[in-house]
């Protein structure tokens, strides 16, 4: 049976068709990895913007690492956003999430490295960042990831998702200045479930995709 979108690629360029429409200034964009690079990839490229990365980590309850009761994003100081129902269901306690919080970043840190060597962070200062995910299920990652982006000060904070919740699309449109998401689906499961191909992004993929984006990039004419 089809889904909403064929692959990562197909819904990058769904999204970036909409994007293109808002006249967005100096844009920068950001993908969340891995999953979030082949969608920002085709945004970045329709957009004629470079493309970085926004990492975050997850941060399991105590027992069960798939079960988030926070996500810690990367930055000066890292940025915590704690979920504080799940918090107080899994008996986590915040030392908990602050001990585990400084080992995902650090593991944050190998990461940036593997993927982008020795390149520094891309500057957002006054420009238009626009944050980029191959979809969102609870939020806790993304709002930790807006909440470090804010700190950059850019001049207008964009989110752009293929599909969301519609109660999470509501709860983040206070977090940014425009919101695009091309499906907000009544009864949401699972983002993969709205994709034909669904894969695991690779850490190989994820290089080579940034690779090519940025050399397209450089090559590319001013707009």
């Amino acid at each position: 049976m089809s889904r909403d979108f064929a692959d990562r690629t197909e819904a990058g360029r769904l999204l970036a068709r909409q994007l293109v429409g808002l006249k967005l200034a100096d844009p920068v964009v950001l993908a969340l990895p891995r999953g979030g690079v082949p969608v920002a990839a085709e945004v970045a490229a329709a957009l004629h913007a470079p493309l970085d990365l926004l990492l975050v980590r997850k941060i399991g309850a105590p027992g069960q690492p798939e079960f988030a009761v926070a996500a810690v994003a990367e930055g000066p100081h890292g940025e915590i956003v704690i979920e504080p129902e799940t918090l107080r269901m899994t008996g986590a306690t915040l030392a908990y999430v602050e001990r585990e919080a400084k080992e995902e970043l650090r593991e944050i840190a190998r990461r940036r490295t593997a993927y982008l060597s020795d390149r520094p962070a891309l500057p957002v200062q006054g420009r238009t960042a626009v944050l980029v995910d191959d979809g969102i299920a609870t939020g806790t990652t993304v709002r930790a990831a807006l909440q470090a982006l804010r700190r950059r000060r850019p001049g207008r904070l964009v989110l752009a998702i293929p599909v969301a919740p519609p109660e999470v699309v509501a709860a983040l449109r206070a977090e940014v200045d425009d919101l695009v998401c091309l499906l907000q689906p009544p009864f949401f499961h699972a983002v993969g479930l709205h994709y034909d191909d669904f894969h695991q992004v690779a850490d190989e993929e994820v290089i080579r995709i940034l690779a090519q984006a940025s050399s397209r990039h450089d090559a590319a004419p001013a707009p």
